[in-house]
């Protein structure tokens, strides 16, 4: 059957609000919802992508400077206030999702995209380093492993699913991140060494996996050469091309979680979702067989909607899983 979730972020500055209704909307879905611990960004610095994946490194200190998250001699109180949030994060889960068993999705910002953002003690991007960035990769990956045995340990039941998210990772590829003077751009990163990296940081994870980067350009060949179990990527619009890619993920026995819901505050419609899902399949040569292995998501994130746009979209969401769901079993 065809499931539905969210990407990560929600609206609001309450990490209790946001994770009751994210549990609410997925779990009465006919099991066909993936339920997620959601991220709150509104709450200010440390919750955001960032600073939240940042407070994991181990042994790597950061603290938040004026042009942004920077590598310390010792943790600031912006990464104290970070990791408390987490804290809060993970007590309000355990309460909410006490007694149950099933899926369980928590997401993190990937190492290229934390080596892309953070910077060193001389301000530079950390991925200007090749030292660096290999400590990002070793530090992340034994932060998650012990962030998901915390996850397992408060919420026993819990299948969970790490989803790592890499907004950055096209412009490290491709060499368009600006230098700190904003006068020249950072060299691109070999392919091997950033695949090499996030197989590093999956290979900490005992369960299912998924790598998600919603920019247009989004490498899908270099994600599923990484072994996920899926992919997420934004195909609100997805070119005949992109499809035969997608197509070929599917094929290697990756998961697909289509990001087919726009996050921009358009309108969209579980019919129309679904009906360009089915055409995008159709072109590639996919049959209905493979709905099973699509997942319906928001192209991104939600923070930027409102309390009910974000709520809307994860019905919608739900609503498209259900009529592809049928359609894969008529």
């Amino acid at each position: 059957m065809t499931r539905a979730t969210g990407i990560g972020s929600m609206p609001g500055t309450s990490s209790r609000e946001a994770i009751v209704a994210v549990r609410d909307l997925l779990l009465d879905a006919d099991r066909l919802g993936i339920p997620y611990l959601p991220e709150t960004p509104g709450r200010g610095p440390g919750a955001d992508m960032i600073g939240r994946a940042a407070s994991l490194l181990v042994e790597l200190p950061v603290d938040l400077q004026p042009s942004g998250w920077r590598f310390t001699d010792r943790p600031g109180r912006d990464a104290r206030r970070a990791a408390s949030l987490w804290t809060e994060d993970l007590d309000e889960l355990a309460a909410a999702y006490d007694g149950y068993a099933g899926p369980l999705k928590v997401q993190v910002a990937g190492p290229w995209t934390l080596a892309a953002s953070i910077e060193l003690h001389r301000g530079e991007r950390a991925v200007t380093d090749e030292g660096a960035a290999r400590e990002i990769v070793e530090s992340l990956a034994e932060g998650l492993r012990r962030h998901v045995s915390d996850v397992r340990r408060l919420v026993p039941g819990a299948d969970v699913i790490l989803q790592v998210d890499e907004p950055s990772l096209t412009a490290v590829l491709e060499g368009t991140l600006p230098t700190a003077s904003g006068f020249g751009k950072v060299r691109a990163v070999d392919r091997q060494v950033v695949a090499a990296g996030l197989r590093t940081v999956l290979a900490t994870h005992d369960g299912p996996t998924v790598v998600h980067s919603c920019h247009p350009r989004a490498p899908i060949q270099l994600l599923r050469n990484v072994s996920p179990g899926a992919i997420a990527v934004d195909l609100t619009e997805a070119t005949a091309a992109r499809w035969e890619s997608l197509a070929a993920t599917l094929e290697a026995g990756v998961a697909l979680y289509a990001g087919c819901l726009p996050t921009t505050g358009a309108a969209a419609s579980a019919r129309g979702a679904a009906r360009g899902i089915r055409e995008g399949m159709e072109r590639a040569g996919l049959g209905p067989q493979w709905l099973d292995h699509i997942t319906v998501t928001p192209s991104c994130g939600l923070a930027g909607l409102t309390q009910r746009g974000a709520q809307d979209a994860h019905r919608v969401a739900v609503d498209t899983a259900h009529e592809l769901s049928e359609e894969g079993h008529a």
